[in-house]
């Protein structure tokens, strides 16, 4: 799975959604011709993406390649279960990537339109966010 090799600090705050406002970068099909477009503001783990990368992967065994356009380097704590109030704050427990709307998550190419919409929709199913399909 993603997870970053080093990090300048170790524990982040939360940080808020509002549910306003849509992303400034990597909101255009650069790498691929086909990409998965975010529609809604979610924490993606690198969990989720991992079995998105998965699903898209099963169809490029025809041929093809695919790009990540996120990397989730916000670390998410938690407590242990049953550990009483206080005692600060719990330790790393995965990582995640603040998804805001337009953003693109996966990209592909070298396939044609109907496999590669299979191919995102299936990676769209794994995903907590609403996505659509985009061309170049």
């Amino acid at each position: 799975m993603l997870t970053p090799k080093k990090v300048k600090h170790r524990k982040w705050m939360k940080g808020r959604s509002r549910g306003k406002g849509t992303e400034a970068r990597g909101t255009e099909v650069s790498f691929g011709a086909y990409g998965l477009k975010a529609e809604g503001n979610k924490w993606v783990t690198a969990r989720q993406l991992e079995a998105g990368r998965r699903a898209i992967i099963r169809y490029l065994r025809k041929g093809g390649r695919m790009w990540i356009r996120v990397f989730p380097d916000k670390p998410v704590t938690k407590k242990g279960s049953e550990v009483p109030m206080g005692g600060g704050k719990g330790s790393v427990d995965h990582y995640a990537f603040p998804v805001k709307p337009g953003r693109m998550i996966f990209e592909v190419d070298g396939l044609k339109e109907d496999v590669a919409r299979e191919a995102l929709h299936k990676a769209a199913a794994k995903l907590p966010v609403k996505t659509r399909f985009v061309k170049r």
